[in-house]
């Protein structure tokens, strides 16, 4: 007896998904209770919820960019039918395990490396960043801002960038200190930058690092400080205005969905503002409410496309502009970021 085709892959369908789909996540950093690997953390607590006993997870934290991500990435795609690799550095590691194992689907966290099985995702971060850096300007008296950074890549490049522009729309004369932990988590070298910063005149910090340290030290110090990845108020009761925070729950849900529903395709998902997976969180109630007006209308610009942060005129650190009146920037180019705004001062690399 012959049986339609229609009918055997009916039935690949639900004898593939009567077993738990298998999804596995690998981080860079302890999830903890703050920070970009503890977002991560939080969108997985979400799917399990969502769910339920349809999945499966796992996690492998506190993995090192290079080769033992690779060996992690191996071991988890032999017994895994989806797997989430969330850091930059994953990116050539996933690429070539990826290769390997073509029955396996792999979402890569900001990368931009992509194939038949292999598909990127990230937040846009340097939205709500923006809207920090009007905080932060609003809020400072020496109009200088600290910033705290791990790694000189576009990602980070770009959301600095994005910080510095928005607190230039408040005050065109704020100066942006930025100096580097080269490590996503390292509180110790957080900790000492932090202090350094603040002792160069910043009295509002900002980070791009996977640990609330720069908070706790501008609290202990007592200047303001900005959170990121996570809502960061708790370590920071006084400092803290505001955070930046991921909400990768709903990116996730959708890519485990359509596995299940046998649509997963390679693709590049990069919402922002519009959708929620970026926001400002916890607004401290010592803004003006001046300010929160103004962060308020500016949300709502980014929202509906009115406001595009990356538009011209715009000038480097060395005054050369770097993007024309009436120009604004492809996402290609954003991806690529690899200049800095003019009034971002400290040591000024690049990848």
């Amino acid at each position: 007896m012959k049986v339609a085709l229609s009918t055997l892959l009916l039935l690949f369908s639900f004898y593939s998904h009567t077993v738990p789909l298998k999804v596995a996540f690998v981080y860079v950093s302890p999830p903890g209770d703050a920070g970009w690997s503890y977002s991560h953390e939080l969108a997985r607590q979400y799917l399990e919820n969502t769910f339920g006993d349809s999945i499966q997870t796992k996690v492998i934290d506190s993995v090192p960019e290079g080769r033992k991500a690779r060996e992690v990435i191996e071991d988890l795609a032999k017994d895994s039918d989806i797997v989430f690799t969330t850091s930059w550095g994953y990116m050539i590691p996933t690429q070539r395990i990826a290769e390997q194992y073509p029955n396996v689907k792999f979402e890569h966290a900001t990368g931009l490396r992509r194939g038949d099985n292999l598909s990127t995702y990230a937040t846009r971060a340097y939205e709500a960043r923006y809207l920090s850096g009007m905080v932060a300007a609003a809020m400072s008296k020496s109009k200088r801002l600290g910033y705290v950074a791990a790694h000189p890549i576009a990602e980070v490049i770009r959301g600095l960038n994005a910080f510095t522009l928005g607190a230039q729309s408040i005050d065109p004369s704020i100066k942006v200190e930025v100096q580097w932990t080269n490590a996503w988590y390292a509180p110790d070298k957080s900790k000492k930058l932090t202090h350094a910063l603040i002792d160069n005149g910043a009295d509002v910090i900002a980070h791009h690092v996977d640990t609330p340290t720069p908070l706790q030290v501008a609290e202990a110090r007592g200047v303001y400080a900005i959170g990121y990845h996570t809502d960061m108020s708790v370590f920071a009761p006084n400092s803290h205005l505001v955070s930046v925070v991921h909400d990768w729950g709903k990116i996730y849900a959708s890519r485990i969905q359509s596995v299940m529903d046998n649509t997963w395709s390679s693709t590049d998902l990069w919402p922002g503002l519009k959708q929620n997976s970026s926001h400002l969180t916890s607004l401290s109630p010592k803004l003006p409410a001046e300010i929160v007006d103004k962060v308020t209308a500016a949300t709502a610009a980014i929202q509906s496309g009115a406001l595009t942060i990356f538009s011209g005129p715009i000038n480097n650190h060395r005054s050369r502009q770097i993007i024309r009146e009436g120009e604004t920037l492809s996402d290609s180019d954003i991806l690529r970021m690899d200049w800095y705004a003019q009034g971002i001062e400290g040591d000024l690399r690049f990848f």
